[in-house]
């Protein structure tokens, strides 16, 4: 109650009270209502499509009908299904295939005010993850911040032959990534009834968002939906293949039809209408983690997308994209030397002898460091490292690049060798506290300060540099362009150039 009234004494003192606030507007389905939230608007469950249940489980998003009176927006929407407890992280949120909804939080006082936006879209392997929360930090800098939920896991990505025959494309799976762009033409098409500006529009994501981001990028389905996107820990460049195997390709459709099918056997169901029967829990039971993911399906995701940005088939809009130094170590475990070299074998093939000069071992307390390496920069930061290179070559957009390699106690996973481990640069951006913000050291809070200041700066106007922030250039490749965030800010080159090349080259024999 004290915070709210401080917000309310701030806004009369800047000569506005919470009553001009957009806390009552029109959509295109209809009236809608909002709460005041820290001295702006919040609007915390807007449906952007109708709900994908019963015929519409499998299909792509449906545009939300029109509704009668004033929709209430005063509470947080359902959580897709995921094989997580919803209580945990979720803000005590139930599970529903009725998810397919965004919040809007704006300091708009007008209509007219045509602020930028800042969309963020959730991480999560694709199988986890919430839209609830909001971001007030962005907020209080006249930034309208947006909140996107999509399907998950099996719901969010199966392939199978019978539902390709369903569509009018002939296709299957990607229908989370459909929920993403239906929000975004949502967005597009309604954000100025917020007070934002439908061209200023910044996309984001982290992990499975930030994959989100470069495939939205690549997708000719996204024109002129966005100006700005910002990929942390993610992107999409991988070869096509018919296995996933270690991140080393991304399925085609007709590959991942057949985990499809076998999936339906696995559930002992004869056709798609016995599965569309199926609960959304026994779906989660039967499902591996990350055993789901987008495809290339020649519509959402067109081809190859390292061949789409050589010929400079994508959305060309200014990007802020970047890794963390110990990313990998969220996603590697201990085990026998043997037992390594077999796994690296069996993805890297005739590439493994090569791959063990690069990360060698010389016992099995190496090998954790040593996956966690390979992962590190097959999964994350080649990726990014092909992106910038593409897009600094045949695009006009802006590339800002950075490595994140602060190792601090207000993180999920500190990593046991320091370095900075997956998310570990969210609470530097966002403001996050994962246990351990009170430790956070002098040098820490001030980094959080330029980076959040990076973040909200590109956001407004497509560049992060301002008066007084260490000056962060575009990203050339073999230039020293990288920002090295670590105790501060300094550009120096790519790190780990040796393993950048390997990748380079191996994912190019797999490309041919």
């Amino acid at each position: 109650m004290i915070k709210k009234a401080l917000a309310a004494i701030l806004l009369l003192w800047l000569g506005m009270d919470t009553q001009a606030l957009v806390l009552h507007t029109r959509v295109e389905q209809g009236e809608i209502s909002g709460t005041e939230h820290d001295g702006a608007a919040l609007y915390k469950r807007i449906p952007y499509a109708e709900p994908p249940v019963g015929n519409l489980r499998w299909k792509a998003p449906v545009a939300k009908k029109s509704w009668e009176g004033v929709y209430n927006s005063d509470e947080w929407g359902n959580r897709p299904p995921q094989p997580v407890d919803p209580n945990q992280g979720g803000a005590g949120l139930p599970m529903s295939e009725d998810c397919l909804y965004l919040s809007v939080t704006t300091p708009a006082v007008s209509t007219d005010d045509k602020l930028p936006v800042f969309v963020m879209i959730h991480g999560g392997g694709f199988s986890t993850g919430s839209y609830s929360g909001t971001q007030e930090s962005f907020v209080k800098e006249g930034i309208i911040y947006v909140s996107i939920e999509y399907r998950l896991g099996a719901l969010g990505f199966m392939c199978h032959p019978e539902l390709a025959k369903e569509s009018e494309q002939g296709l299957s799976g990607n229908y989370g990534i459909l929920d993403q762009i239906m929000a975004l033409q949502w967005i597009h098409d309604n954000i100025s009834a917020f007070g934002g500006d439908p061209a200023k529009v910044t996309i984001a994501g982290e992990s499975a968002g930030g994959i989100s981001v470069s495939i939205l990028c690549g997708s000719p389905l996204c024109k002129g939906l966005f100006r700005g996107a910002i990929s942390e820990s993610g992107s999409s460049f991988w070869p096509v293949g018919d296995a996933r195997n270690g991140n080393t390709a991304l399925c085609s459709m007709t590959a991942a039809a057949a985990d499809g099918e076998a999936f339906q056997k696995k559930l002992g169901k004869k056709n798609i209408r016995q599965m569309r029967s199926v609960d959304f829990q026994t779906l989660l039971d039967n499902t591996e983690m990350d055993c789901f993911w987008p495809v290339v399906d020649g519509y959402v995701i067109t081809d190859d997308q390292y061949k789409l940005y050589e010929k400079g088939e994508y959305n060309d809009v200014n990007v802020i994209m970047g890794f963390n130094s110990d990313e990998g170590s969220l996603f590697s475990w201990p085990m026998p030397v043997e037992a390594y070299r077999e796994r690296i074998r069996n993805i890297y093939g005739d590439w493994a002898d090569r791959l063990f000069e690069l990360y060698p071992v010389n016992g099995d307390e190496d090998v954790r460091y040593a996956l966690a390496d390979v992962f590190r920069d097959g999964s994350f930061a080649w990726g990014t490292y092909a992106w910038g290179n593409l897009q600094s070559r045949t695009g006009n957009g802006k590339v800002y690049m950075y490595y994140f390699d602060q190792d601090s106690e207000n993180t999920i996973l500190r990593s046991p060798r320091g370095g900075a481990s997956h998310v570990a640069e969210m609470p530097f951006i966002y403001g996050y506290d994962f246990g351990g913000r009170s430790r956070m050291t002098p040098t820490e809070r001030h980094m959080e300060q330029i980076m959040s200041r990076y973040w909200i700066n590109f956001t407004k106007t497509g560049n992060p540099n301002a008066d007084f922030l260490p000056y962060w250039t575009e990203y050339e490749q073999d230039k020293p362009t990288v920002m090295i965030m670590r105790d501060g800010f300094s550009l120096g080159p790519m790190p780990n150039q040796a393993t950048m090349n390997f990748f380079e080259e191996f994912f190019k024999s797999r490309r041919r």
